[in-house]
């Protein structure tokens, strides 16, 4: 567990834990919500830090910031080279190639723009339990990659970064640490139960167009469905309904 932990970690942030691991991609997909976790804690602990220096809107932007640069924007070039991909009305083949392309297309920007644009707003109007929210909406994020690898095919056939994450048996057991987030969300009291319905329900509608789309899903859309997911989360966090 430690090893898959530690390599799901390193391939998801850019955090210091020493020289890669050597462990199989489809045994990390498990624990993907964890690294999410230690993501959300370290928010969570420089946000209040912060507040004690900053205005909350300029700590929101470093939240937002903190985001990009602890994954090395890993999920945000997915965003963009997707949105250049999905949105270009090409064949699947197509867009397939324009996702392949490291050059940034104006879908793929408005994306990156909208995006950043709706953390910072939601973040910025979070008061009552930010904390918490701070902590668990990274650990929903990731926790989407794991869903999206066991119910989507990877459709990339010349193969691709997150190809090996597809290679082992995904048994839904897999999903066991997507139940720290929902414990978590506990605290929360009814307002838990709405953002587990809202995340489910972002999840569902990305990955129901993914596969009507394209029939699966790249590395690029699952960094794609990451962002949307935390961005859709901390608008409704921040909406306060």
């Amino acid at each position: 567990m430690i090893k898959n932990l530690r390599g799901a970690i390193q391939f998801l942030t850019i955090l210091p834990l020493g020289k890669p691991m050597e462990a199989p991609g489809h045994r990390m997909v498990q624990y993907f919500p964890l690294a999410g976790l230690i993501v959300g804690s370290l928010l969570a602990l420089t946000d209040t830090g912060l507040q004690r220096l900053l205005p909350l809107n300029i700590v929101s932007l470093i939240d937002v910031m903190f985001l990009a640069v602890v994954t090395g924007a890993l999920h945000l070039d997915g965003l963009a080279d997707t949105a250049d991909g999905l949105f270009s009305h090409r064949s699947s083949e197509d867009a397939l190639k324009i996702m392949k392309d490291s050059r940034i297309g104006t879908m793929g920007f408005l994306a990156l723009v909208f995006v950043l644009g709706i953390k910072w707003a939601g973040i910025s109007s979070l008061h009552e339990h930010r904390a918490i929210y701070l902590i668990l909406i990274p650990v929903y994020a990731r926790g989407a990659f794991t869903i999206a690898i066991y119910f989507l095919d990877y459709v990339r056939p010349e193969g691709g970064t997150a190809m090996e994450f597809f290679a082992g048996n995904r048994s839904i057991a897999g999903l066991g640490w997507l139940l720290v987030p929902v414990a978590l969300s506990l605290l929360l009291g009814i307002r838990g139960v709405f953002l587990n319905g809202v995340f489910i329900g972002i999840v569902v509608l990305v990955i129901s167009y993914y596969r009507k789309r394209l029939g699966g899903i790249t590395g690029d859309m699952l960094g794609a469905l990451g962002e949307v997911t935390e961005a859709g989360l901390f608008l409704f966090a921040g909406v306060g309904l």
